[in-house]
């Protein structure tokens, strides 16, 4: 895991040295074990390491093939790497080193860019080829790894954070306005190539691209998945649970590899209580070496009950005997972190419920280099409760009544509340929305049938975001984030799964539940609540943050901005704050979006990233 920069003259010229140099500290938060500088010719890479595979100077970066016309700067893992290896050496291949890095130069030099597709990971990297004076730069299927680029006066600069770029004085000027329009009225972002910086943008998931000295080419999707439309099928509930159980296992066995010590999320719900009891069977029957004798996790907790999950963490702490470590994120580290949090994501958030997880990469950078997260499980099985009702439209326009009446049943069984409250919801981000001056068209993440809005969330308007928010929170503390319920295996076979084996009669992850029978406690498996790492953002909107909020709200620089009506944004607040009127993620979104601004843009606080540990 690591930083990546780089620069490629195809223009003819020669990289700057010290750009690149300028670029690679802006991100050295994301490698502090080593430096490493390639420039020949049109081209120039830099690198920063985090040390997980082959600790020795071996396995340094820029990495090269054997006579130094292939040269690779990655950022990542490849976690078959130890299989791919074994099948190259048999090719021919000789290594020098005992990580993946070198196994992605010689799958290269073996297949081409077809090296991707024999891949199960997460990675972003730019190979040089010599021969060919092309620069081969690709992103992992789900977005897990960044890569963002831009092209000015005859170069392609790339960098794992935009941060990085805009050490090019010429990049980044200006916002994306279209982009910051999208997020401030319906939340979304990392949902196409482009950034919410003007000429900044990003490699899509599952995407590659070839630079040539002609240019940049238009990057091409390299794979992609079909989301099973059907609502049954003939195949057994047992066997599917079988299956399912093997190859969520394999991946978490595999996602343990590592030279360095690594340890676990645990926000006690399902994904992650299920990750954390894998690890401790497999600490007892195949001893992983980056585990030891006692798993360690990591956990956001709270005082107010309603968002607190204490009583889910301690049943899988007291069942599985882990070293467990908590941290406990109060209003006024939010204020004195809140700058900082912005910095480190480079882009505005869409709620304050990403700062539970920052402080948790905080508590596990002072005992780990690596942690496995539940990430892609919700948007794989269909674990956020709204998409209860793409499931019943579905059923509903396919004349599958009976099937349909019954998820009602189900759904109003279990999550009566949550539908109420998100009737109310509706109606005041309606409203709220009237409070931007900016015209954006409509983004309804849920429109379609299941299916469909569940391979749009894995690839386009959930999942992106929520990686790009856990790559910059753990990469700020120099902590590698994995997340094994996006190994390739377990998402070519979940998304294949008919959608009665992710809700069936209103329980969602119907498959996963199964399969995990007798693994985790049954208080866990059969919850039907949806938390995570949240945040009681109302609560400290309402109160603690409110002098910081009402601050921003009436400063001239607010005022003076062409995306909100200030006046009216600031009597919502109010309304709110003298309930008047429901809360909702609209007002922080104006108010971190403002913060941002302030930070990138009329250049307050933008010191170089500097966190306490």
């Amino acid at each position: 895991m690591c930083g990546i920069v780089g620069q490629y003259c195809y223009d003819g010229t020669q990289p700057d040295a010290n750009f690149l140099t300028a670029m690679i500290d802006r991100i050295a938060h994301r490698g502090p074990d080593g430096r490493g500088m390639f420039l020949k010719g049109r081209i120039g890479l830099a690198h920063c390491r985090l040390a997980i595979i082959d600790l020795s100077d071996d396995a340094s970066q820029p990495i090269a093939n054997e006579d130094g016309t292939i040269w690779l700067v990655y950022n990542g893992e490849i976690y078959n790497y130890i299989e791919l290896r074994q099948e190259l050496v048999k090719k021919g291949h000789k290594f020098l080193s005992k990580t993946d890095s070198e196994v992605i130069v010689h799958a290269y030099e073996e297949w081409g860019a077809r090296c991707l597709e024999r891949f199960n990971g997460m990675w972003a990297f730019a190979l040089w080829d010599d021969k060919k004076q092309q620069l081969f730069c690709a992103r992992d299927r789900f977005g897990i790894k960044p890569f963002y680029y831009t092209e000015i006066a005859g170069s392609f600069i790339f960098a794992s954070e935009i941060k990085a770029l805009l050490e090019h004085p010429d990049v980044g000027k200006n916002p994306d306005n279209e982009m910051l329009c999208s997020y401030l009225t319906w939340g979304v972002h990392d949902h196409t190539d482009r950034t919410m910086f003007s000429n900044i943008f990003q490699l899509r998931p599952a995407h590659a691209m070839m630079v040539t000295v002609k240019g940049q080419n238009t990057p091409v999707r390299y794979w992609d998945v079909k989301v099973n439309p059907f609502f049954t099928s003939d195949i057994q509930n047992s066997d599917i649970s079988s299956n399912l159980f093997t190859l969520l296992k394999d991946a978490v066995r595999i996602h343990l590899r590592s030279d360095v010590a690594i340890g676990t999320c645990l926000s006690g719900g399902i994904d992650s209580s299920t990750i954390v009891a894998l690890i401790n069977d497999l600490i007892q029957k195949d001893s992983p070496e980056s585990i030891g004798t006692r798993q360690k996790t990591f956990s956001a907790v709270f005082d107010d009950t309603r968002f607190d999950e204490s009583q889910y963490i301690n049943e899988v702490v007291n069942g599985t005997s882990v070293d467990a470590y908590r941290t406990q994120p109060d209003p006024q580290q939010v204020l004195k972190d809140l700058h900082q949090l912005l910095y480190i994501q480079d882009e505005p958030f869409g709620s304050l419920s990403i700062y539970a997880q920052y402080r948790v990469m905080q508590l596990a950078s002072k005992r780990v280099k690596v942690v496995l997260d539940g990430q892609g499980a919700d948007e794989l099985l269909a674990g956020y409760l709204a998409y209860q009702s793409c499931s019943i439209r579905g059923l509903i326009r396919s004349f599958h009544l009976l099937t349909a009446l019954r998820e009602i049943i189900g759904a109003f069984r279990y999550h009566r509340a949550f539908f109420f409250d998100s009737l109310q919801q509706l109606l005041i981000r309606a409203k709220r929305r009237h409070l931007l001056q900016v015209l954006c068209p409509n983004f309804n993440r849920y429109n379609g049938t299941l299916d469909q809005v569940l391979y749009r969330e894995l690839m386009i308007t959930n999942l992106p975001a929520l990686l790009h928010y856990e790559d910059r929170n753990s990469m700020a503390f120099s902590i590698e984030s994995r997340v094994p319920y996006l190994d390739v295996r377990l998402v070519e076979y979940l998304t294949s799964l008919p959608q009665d084996q992710k809700i069936k009669n209103g329980v969602t992850k119907y498959a996963l539940r199964r399969a995990i029978r007798g693994v985790i406690p049954e208080s866990i498996r059969c919850r039907m609540d949806k938390m995570g790492f949240v945040t009681p953002e109302e609560i400290w909107m309402a109160e603690d943050l409110q002098p910081f909020v009402l601050t921003i709200l009436t400063s001239e620089n607010f005022k003076k901005r062409p995306y909100w009506d200030a006046s009216a944004v600031t009597k919502s607040y109010q309304e709110f704050l003298d309930g008047k009127s429901q809360y909702s993620p609209e007002l922080f979104r104006i108010v971190c979006a403002e913060l941002w601004l302030e930070i990138f843009f009329d250049k307050k606080n933008t010191n170089p990233i500097n966190v306490e540990s």
